[in-house]
């Protein structure tokens, strides 16, 4: 568990939609709770269907993989051109924007749920780490490392968020900057995404 957890925590650091969209959270709202409580929610969707056995017959049909990968890909170049078009941030002494919370939370499980590259990660990380022999059950046994691995997510990006807001509250220009730079991130992970699967196809 512990050798999991660092490799987890390493991919958790690492910069991508997630982080873009808690960064634009912590931006625009009085708290990122809902946000990260869907990007994690998300996360446990995808432990659920590794779990389960579901995640083993997706990798295998191409079809289930492509549809997937494109519907995926075309939330985060939809939700991230909104971003990089209208980046209304308050200025400072201005009230946060209010938004529904549930509308949050369904936005952040899209962006993680949706993603591909999160499914195919847990696909191919999870199961190298548990053991047939274990008296646990294997799927038991994948469910407690996604949930260590939601713990550091929860972690990093309530910190990614909050940080974002306390830093970038009273410097507009500059906050508007990264909710751009945040909008196109999602774009730009949105056409690889697309890219690798149309030049899969057609190798």
């Amino acid at each position: 568990m512990a050798a999991f957890w660092a490799v987890s925590f390493l991919f958790v650091l690492t910069p991508g939609a997630d982080w873009a969209y808690a960064i634009s959270a912590g931006l625009r709202h009085r708290t990122v709770v809902p946000a990260v409580a869907g990007l994690l929610t998300g996360h446990l969707l995808a432990t659920a269907v590794v779990a389960a056995g579901v995640g083993a017959v997706a990798a295998s049909s191409p079809i289930v993989l492509t549809v997937l990968t494109v519907v995926g890909s075309a939330y985060l170049i939809w939700l991230g051109s909104g971003m990089f078009r209208s980046p209304s941030l308050p200025e400072a002494g201005v009230a946060y924007v209010e938004g529904s919370w549930v509308r949050q939370a369904l936005r952040g499980a899209g962006i993680s749920g949706l993603n591909p590259k999160v499914f195919l990660l847990f696909l191919a990380l999870l199961p190298q780490f548990t053991n047939p022999a274990n008296p646990w059950p294997v799927a038991g046994q994948i469910v407690t490392l996604g949930l260590v691995h939601v713990a550091s997510c929860a972690v990093i990006y309530t910190g990614v968020g909050a940080g974002a807001r306390v830093v970038l509250r009273t410097r507009p220009t500059a906050a508007r900057a990264v909710t751009r730079f945040s909008g196109a991130a999602m774009m730009v992970i949105g056409v690889i995404l697309l890219l690798e699967q149309l030049l899969h196809w057609y190798s």
